[in-house]
């Protein structure tokens, strides 16, 4: 099988390149390490990159901008693949009111210019694009909500698993990042319904790992494991720290892209991220780090929250479960965390002492005593 992967560098990207050539698949992914772009130093790929040259054995890299069209057709021409992870996206809301081109051309041209190859060149193939749940706007925070000591959750039981895929995506604030990453998945969409492509649509969550090149802007658990561990300073920005999120570990992403390819059900979209499960709000996330780490970042509060943030939002699995029922969530919210704060413990400090597996509800109320404490 060969396999193309957008985005070859970043977190979900890099994860689909050692994920694939590990299978014995001919791996081609393309990265222009826009990151180092959008984010500065900070957001620099190149590490990524040379670690998977240097260990992927079938793996080819190409320097290729997405926007460039005679590029990504010569691209196509030249090659048949089998499969198709589009990964490559601009992921900052801050960055995309700053910078409205470049974002649109690389989440909304960018994806088109993918799809039409695909179109033309290997129809048979397989096309996997990485959404966001950004698409559903704030219309999440107009559902009633409960406010407890460390988190906002949801008030209704018929939204007790999260958000489903059913949920309105349109009449509400999104931000620009948001808007051009609806005109992809919507694209992405149609090639399936109307053109009869086996593409297939995943709006994650939080995707995180050790992997991410976390900067302010965006990789949030990853910038704010190593804020603690410096025991840096850490602006909490609205919502009072409850805001809660779900993470996942990009190795489930890239289990549940491998069950849908295996089985692709064209024009399908499919909300993806860490469950109630791994939910958490930043307060316990903060507190989660300090038990793990020992280490906490110096905080400061800003009341104001950014534009069409949610308050509160994960994942409702059940639908991606239902259909493909071999898939498992194997990275907990601790683990992923221990892991992130390993790869990132300097050779001459040793050996972090990590150890936390206590159940997702049994944690919790052990986090909200320790706070209230």
């Amino acid at each position: 099988m060969d396999v193309l992967v957008t985005g070859s560098s970043g977190l979900i990207g890099s994860e689909a390149v050692a994920f694939f050539d590990q299978l014995g698949f001919n791996v081609v992914g393309i990265d222009n390490n826009a990151r180092a772009d959008f984010f500065g130093p900070a957001g620099d790929t190149t590490p990524t990159r040379r670690r998977l040259e240097s260990a992927c054995r079938r793996f080819r890299h190409l320097s290729l901008d997405i926007r460039d069209r005679q590029a990504v057709a010569d691209l196509f021409r030249a090659s048949r693949f089998d499969l198709i992870i589009h990964a490559a996206a601009q992921p900052s809301h801050d960055l995309a009111a700053d910078r409205p081109f470049d974002d649109f051309d690389v989440n909304a041209t960018g994806t088109l210019n993918l799809l039409e190859n695909t179109r033309r060149h290997c129809p048979a193939a397989v096309f996997i694009y990485v959404s966001t749940n950004k698409v559903y706007g704030d219309a999440p925070n107009r559902l009633p909500l409960t406010e407890t000591a460390l988190r906002w959750d949801f008030a209704e039981p018929r939204f007790a698993n999260g958000i489903a895929e059913d949920f309105p995506i349109d009449q509400c604030m999104h931000s620009l990042f948001g808007v051009s990453k609806i005109a992809g998945d919507l694209m992405v969409q149609e090639y399936g319904r109307y053109f009869g492509l086996k593409t297939g649509v995943f709006r994650g969550g939080c995707l995180t790992g050790p992997q991410h090149a976390g900067v302010e802007l965006h990789g949030f658990l990853k910038y704010l494991v190593a804020t603690a561990l410096q025991e840096a300073p850490y602006t909490v920005i609205g919502y009072k720290g409850k805001q809660v999120r779900d993470q996942i570990h990009s190795r489930d992403v890239i289990e549940a892209f491998w069950e849908f390819a295996q089985n692709p059900r064209p024009g399908e979209v499919y909300n993806l991220g860490g469950g109630r499960e791994n939910s958490a709000s930043l307060l316990e996330c903060i507190d989660l780090i300090r038990q793990i780490t020992g280490k906490q970042p110096r905080l400061s509060f800003d009341d104001t929250p950014r534009r069409g943030d949610h308050i509160c939002y994960y994942t409702d699995l059940s639908k991606f479960r239902a259909h493909y029922p071999n898939w498992k969530l194997t990275g907990t919210l601790p683990r992923i965390i221990e892991e992130i704060a390993v790869a990132m413990q300097p050779l001459d400090q040793g050996h972090l002492e990590l150890s936390i597996s206590l159940p997702a509800t049994k944690r919790r109320r052990a986090v909200e005593q320790s706070v209230s404490e």
